[in-house]
């Protein structure tokens, strides 16, 4: 099987290209070239995408004995990942943009050009587990390491991009990855894990924002009273949960701590009040995508709200392009933009963003 290796430049990449050539296929190595200006990307253990990791991960081929190109989707990037995660901000939502370069880029774009090109798959270093289903389906399943687990950001692939994807590491655990890259030679065997956002360089997202999209200007409310207790210069620095950096200069009377519950970007109102008014149990999303077959009845599963969120048991129910999640043990914190990924045992059904998400009490309300 031809098989197009994408290579981050890091450890998890590397073994999977490996293993991929280990198991017979005829394997070609591919860097994604995402920035328009590299420098202005991560470098170092904070990095993702970055002139050094295109290095490393040519380093790494080399020494697998694979053919290595780079392919520049840096335009397709800004388009769809870059822009999309200003314009959710700008909304008053809380993108996920690792989750949006998946579905866009990573299974879409560079999925479309592998398969033009005569390959069968795209092998890459997420851990998530890929197994073919009694009805001849291809299942997606959590990885065996529940600490890197990726199934929540792959929870956009449909079952076409599942059927022409490899992920050589959903059976292994990290300390065996790095093992095996220190006994294949990969210079990369302990580098440090990327992480943050990889186009934001410093890793201030309300400064970058505030660059992108200019100075806005609000007031921050009290929940309960309807005081105004400060104000801000944009929407975008504060995000459905948060506590520090509200600048409110004055406690709650009960001197208890005050957080985001609600983001207003028309009228520039950030709502704050006690850690107990984040609880919901009812959620509504749409934009599914499911990895197989459409929920027929309502599913009676799992959901996880954020990439590294815990599991919640949950009644989901599918009507057109609408997904109603039931919680049954309720969350805190979750903010419209962020998706929710259901799940049945270990298998991933699908995913969709959430567009509201309350207490049962205020949507009968």
């Amino acid at each position: 099987m031809r098989v197009l290796a994408a290579m981050s430049g890091g450890v998890d990449s590397a073994v999977a290209a490996a293993r991929a050539a280990e198991m017979g296929h005829d394997v070609t190595g591919i860097h994604l070239a995402l920035s328009r200006n590299p420098k202005s990307y991560r470098t170092g253990s904070r990095g993702c995408c970055t002139i050094e990791d295109a290095g490393d991960a040519r380093r790494a081929a080399d020494v697998i004995g694979i053919p290595f190109y780079v392919w520049d989707m840096s335009d397709r990037f800004h388009e769809d990942v870059v822009e999309d995660f200003m314009a959710e901000y700008a909304e008053g939502r809380t993108p996920n943009p690792c989750l949006r370069c998946n579905e866009k880029i990573k299974f879409a774009a560079v999925l479309e050009r592998a398969v033009a090109l005569g390959f069968d798959a795209v092998a890459t270093g997420h851990y998530a587990r890929l197994v073919t289903g009694d009805d001849g389906l291809i299942e997606m399943h959590r990885a065996v390491d529940m600490g890197k687990d990726q199934s929540y950001v792959l929870g956009v692939l449909t079952q076409e991009q599942l059927a022409h994807s490899l992920f050589p590491l959903g059976d292994s655990r990290k300390p065996e990855v790095r093992e095996e890259a220190d006994r294949r030679g990969l210079s990369v065997a302990n580098k440090p894990d990327s992480h943050d956002i990889c186009f934001i360089s410093d890793g201030d997202t309300a400064g970058w924002l505030r660059e992108k999209l200019g100075a806005g200007s609000g007031e921050i409310v009290d929940h309960a009273t309807g005081e105004v207790l400060g104000s801000h210069e944009g929407t975008f620095g504060f995000t459905i949960g948060q506590r520090k950096g509200l600048r409110i200069g004055r406690p709650a009377p009960d001197g208890r701590p005050r957080y985001v519950l609600d983001i207003e970007p028309v009228s520039g109102t950030v709502t704050v009040g006690p850690r107990e008014e984040l609880t919901v149990d009812h959620v509504t999303a749409f934009k599914p995508r499911w990895c197989g077959t459409v929920p027929a009845e309502p599913l009676h599963g799992t959901v996880q709200l954020r990439a590294h969120g815990e599991e919640h048991r949950a009644v989901v129910t599918v009507s057109g392009d609408d997904v109603t999640v039931e919680l049954l043990e309720p969350a805190r914190g979750i903010a419209p933009g962020q998706a929710v990924v259901v799940y049945e045992g270990t298998r991933v059904v699908g995913s969709a963003t959430i567009t509201a998400a309350v207490r049962r009490q205020r949507a009968d309300a």
